[in-house]
Order: C-alpha cells, then structure tokens, then sequence
C-alpha cells in the first residue's frame, strides 16, 4: 500500500512538472526562432494570475472612470435631470404646436372669407387644445385604487404634505464640521462643503425617500433625499453609503459616511446642497452647521 501511495504521487508529480518544449519555427525553411520549456504548473499558474489581473484591471476601469456610466442602473444624476427635462420640453412644445395649428387654420378661414378677424383669439385656441387632455378617463381602476392606498400609507413618512414654503421645515444638520467653502451662486457652487474626517456619519436632514444612491465619477459616492413638495437634499464625496434607492429614511438617521470619492473631491469633507422646487438655495439660511 506504502509503495502503490508513493507510485501515485510520483506520478502527480511527473503529470505537473514534467518539461515541455514549445517551439516556433520558420513555416518555410523550419528555421527554429525562438522556444519555450514549460511544465503544467507553470501553464496553470500564468493562467491563473492572467485572470487575476484581468479582473482587477476591469473593476479599476469600471470603478474610477466613467466607463461606469454606460451600466444600466448606474446613470449619472446629470443625464437623469437632462432625460427629464427633456421630457417636459417635448410635452410642451406637443401643445404649443397644437395650439398654431389652430391659429394658422383659423387664419386661413379669415383669409377665404369663412370667418371675421375678430373671431381669432389664441386664448380661445388654448381653450380648444386643453379639453384633449381632461378628455381622458380618471376613473380610478382596481390595480389605481391598490396603488393610491400603498402611497398614502408611505407617506406617513413624509412630514410635509400639507407645507408650501421651503422657509416652514425645520432640519437638522447632516453633520458637525467647519464649512470650507460657502454657497456661492456667482461661480455655481450651489453647495456648502464641510470639512470632517473621514468616516463621519452623514445623517439625513429631516424625512424623506432615497431618490439616488450612486457612483459618479465626479462626485464620487452620492445620495439625494427627496423631502416632498420639490425639496430635495444632495450629500456627495461620500466614503460609503448605508441606503439604496427606494429606502425611507427618518431626520437624523445615518444614511453614509463621509469620504473623499469623485475626480472633484481634493480631501474629506460632505458636498452638501439644498434644492427647491428645481432651484439652488443657500443651506446656511436654514441650517445651522
């Protein structure tokens, strides 16, 4: 048994490390150039530290630039505003193009002695354009009634369903530092960045729901918390983050932690802005940091 043991690993051995000679010849003169001598192991090793380096290569690429953008599910928030208002521009400009076709018509009718001048009117046009929209039925069906349901009962955790004015909320800071750099709309830094080490706990301002849990290339990790009524919250260079999109949170729960992350970032502090109703303010008239 001894001797049939030391047989088989004698021949493992010989299997792993037994010389192989690879060799590159001249197809028309078979002149050897050049040869390799290598054994399984080292087939086995170059092979696994190829892929190894293959891996990290991909996850650097993917993580530090912007290739991370062209993932679904990792959008950048830039081109979410942009696909938004682009959105509303084409709705928009739908009615207004409605709305000429109708006066044009109606010029012509003046012009072929159909109708008076008078009778033009673009506020009467508008008249006729809107009841397309209410044509449509709002009778609430089955599957609507169970939604509506579903949302009042989130919306407990909104503190501001009956506010109007950004000036009525009351939050709490998202974290204690020392503001390196003011809100200033001159040179479009609709923020304040405050200086902290890294790792503190960034903390939500009041109520709300993550609309965005991320990595941009610029700003590096970064939630944005909507309030309710148009008010939304935005912590970026974060470390970490401890939500994800969808989550509720509640004022003062730790929602990342402070970092350096993002191309813009040059040390540890929290990028924080303030936005009403698709408006920069200035965070420091409602918060005291």
């Amino acid at each position: 048994m001894i001797e049939k043991s030391s047989n088989k690993k004698k021949q493992f051995k010989k299997k792993w490390l037994h010389k192989y000679r690879l060799v590159v010849l001249n197809e028309d003169t078979f002149e050897e150039k050049f040869a390799f001598r290598l054994t399984r192991l080292n087939v086995f090793i170059f092979t696994a530290f190829f892929a190894i380096v293959l891996v990290f290569v991909t996850t650097i690429f993917i993580a530090f630039t912007p290739l991370r953008e062209y993932i679904p599910g990792y959008t950048s928030p830039k081109l979410q505003a942009q696909a938004i208002m682009l959105d509303n521009k084409t709705d928009s400009l739908y009615q207004i193009a409605k709305m000429n076709d109708l006066y044009i018509n109606s010029i012509k009718k003046v012009l072929t002695g159909e109708a008076a001048f008078e009778s033009i009117d673009k506020d009467s046009i508008y008249a006729l354009v809107k009841p397309e929209q209410d044509s449509l039925s709002l009778a609430p069906s089955k599957a609507d009634s169970l939604l509506r349901l579903k949302v009042e009962n989130e919306d407990k955790y909104n503190l501001f369903e009956s506010a109007t004015s950004v000036k009525n909320f009351v939050f709490s800071p998202p974290l204690e530092g020392v503001i390196s750099s003011e809100y200033n709309r001159d040179i479009q830094h609709y923020a304040v960045d405050i200086a902290v080490s890294a790792g503190t706990a960034v903390k939500a301002i009041a109520d709300g729901r993550v609309v965005l849990a991320s990595w941009t290339s610029d700003s590096g990790y970064v939630v944005i918390l909507d309030h309710g009524n148009q008010i939304l919250s935005v912590y970026k260079h974060n470390e970490a983050l401890t939500k994800k999109q969808g989550d509720f949170v509640k004022a003062r729960e730790v929602i990342a932690r402070s970092g350096s992350s993002g191309e813009l970032s040059t040390g540890p502090h929290l990028h924080f802005e303030l936005w009403n109703d698709g408006n920069p303010i200035d965070p420091t008239n409602f918060i005291d940091f």
